[in-house]
Order: structure tokens, then sequence, then C-alpha cells
């Protein structure tokens, strides 16, 4: 089982940094989260920059709100960096549920799974270099991956699991334990089979993390708090935040007990030696 590293998002700037360590050490994804309404680097031009700063490591969003996103500059974005990458780019891609998102975006709340589900027919006929419409021709450049990048779909209803089935190579589920991620896993695999898709979809979990001083986990709370605090479960989130390196192991050890072919532990201060304890810890 693989594990990654999900990146802070209160400092920006020391986002390569963190790459440049995690790229030397066995950790095998670099993830970022995406709003629009928050104080977040923006995760397309982010990993951009992330690749650059990288030989080895994967880069993936976790999860990117497409319906916020222009379909045909997504389509070219995205396939811009996984050329830049080497092909080394995981599309991690949901519907959001922040109703401030959707209004600066200009988009209506209600309709953004539908929308999501036109994105990926569009998506999927624009990585394979078919016109994107009639009149608008192909639009390029071609992904590095045949097909283009891998498509992890997040989410916890009914519709965002089936979209796995219908579109995706796999599912990103995030903020849930092991014990209940694993029935989000075996519903998975159910649709994966009702589609008949070939093989098995990748299975994905995450989970919250920090290790350090004091003012470090307390700095931690705040962020992964204020990530939250429209969910209404801000306390709920913080108290599953894992803080020292015996229960960060346990529960990797328990995410590969349910089947997780990777775990990424998501991190909620800009500390950047946390690189390095959470290597030490599990490495």
């Amino acid at each position: 089982m693989h594990i990654g590293l999900g990146l802070p998002v209160d400092n920006p700037a020391l986002l390569p940094s963190w790459a440049r360590r995690a790229d030397a050490l066995p950790f095998s994804t670099l993830g970022l989260l995406d709003r629009l309404v928050f104080d977040n680097p923006e995760p397309l031009i982010t990993l951009a920059a992330l690749a650059g700063a990288t030989s080895r490591i994967r880069l993936q969003t976790e999860v990117l709100i497409a319906p916020v996103h222009n379909t045909a500059l997504l389509a070219k974005q995205t396939a811009t960096l996984d050329r830049l990458s080497g092909g080394r780019f995981t599309l991690g891609i949901g519907v959001g549920g922040r109703a401030d998102d959707c209004l600066a975006a200009g988009i209506d709340l209600h309709r953004r799974g539908r929308r999501l589900d036109e994105q990926m027919t569009l998506l999927r006929r624009t990585w394979a270099g078919e016109p994107y419409a009639p009149g608008a021709g192909p639009i390029g450049p071609r992904p590095a991956t045949p097909g283009g990048p891998p498509v992890l779909f997040g989410g916890f209803v009914p519709a965002a699991l089936e979209r796995v089935g219908r579109f995706g190579d796999g599912f990103l589920g995030a903020a849930l334990p092991a014990a209940h991620m694993a029935g989000l896993f075996r519903q998975v695999e159910e649709v994966w089979r009702t589609y008949d898709r070939v093989g098995r979809p990748r299975l994905v979990a995450q989970a919250s993390v920090v290790l350090g001083p004091d003012d470090t986990v307390e700095r931690a709370r705040h962020n992964l708090g204020d990530y939250y605090a429209f969910t209404g479960r801000a306390e709920y989130m913080t108290k599953g935040l894992l803080t020292t390196a015996r229960d960060i192991r346990a529960a990797v050890d328990a995410f590969r007990d349910i089947g997780a072919d990777e775990v990424v532990l998501y991190c909620w201060a800009s500390d950047v030696d946390q690189v390095d304890r959470l290597a030490d810890a599990l490495f």
C-alpha cells in the first residue's frame, strides 16, 4: 500500500520545499484540496509548479470541484499538467458542497451533479483528441497518459459512487475512519462490477494528521476547523485529527486491512519538518 501526503494550504510559499522533501522520501503522492471562496492556493497552478520541483512523486487534486471550473479550460489545464509532469498527475474530482463557491462561479448549486456528468463526457472526449463540440475542434495538448489522467471520484452519496463505474478509475474517501470507509469501498467495488469494468477500482483513503510541538498541533486544529466550519461539524473533524505516530500508524494499518491501495495523510500545518516526522514514523 502506498502512502501520500496531503499538502497544507496556509502558506503556499512553503509548498515547493514540502514537495522536494517528499520527493526524496518514499511518499507516493502529493495531494492538494480545492475551494474557490477560501484562502487556499489554486490547485492546478500549484501542482504545475510542484511538478517542476519534483521528478518522481505523483500529483493529485483532493478533490477538484469541477463544476466551478470552465470545462474546456479544465480539459486543457489537466492535459497540460499531465504533460508537464510526465504523466504523474491524478485528477481527484467531485461536486463540492459550498453554496458560496457556486455563487462565485456563477453556477447552479442544485445542478452541480448533472454538470459534473456533462463535464466528464467532454473531458474524456477532449483528452482522446476528438473535437470538443460541433463547431469547435480538438483542444490540445494531448495528455501524456493515453486517454487522460486517472480520475478518482470523491463523495459519499450513491451518485458519487456510481460515477466511479461510469467515468472513473477509482474512489477517494475522505474524513472517515476505516470502519466506516470499508462500507464505501465495498459499494464502489459493487458499482464497478455493475458496469462490467475490467480489473478493480483504485481505492484511496485520506486521514488528517499533524506531528510536532504543541503550537504546530494547535495551528493544525485551527486550520482544520476553519476549513470544515461550513459543514457544522468542525468540532467532530478536529477531534479526528491524528497527532501521534502511534495513532497514524494504526490508521494506516486499518486502511490497509480494508483494501486501500493508498492512504493520503493530509497535513494541516505548514511546518515543513512534518514531512520528515511522518517519514520517520511510517517508513
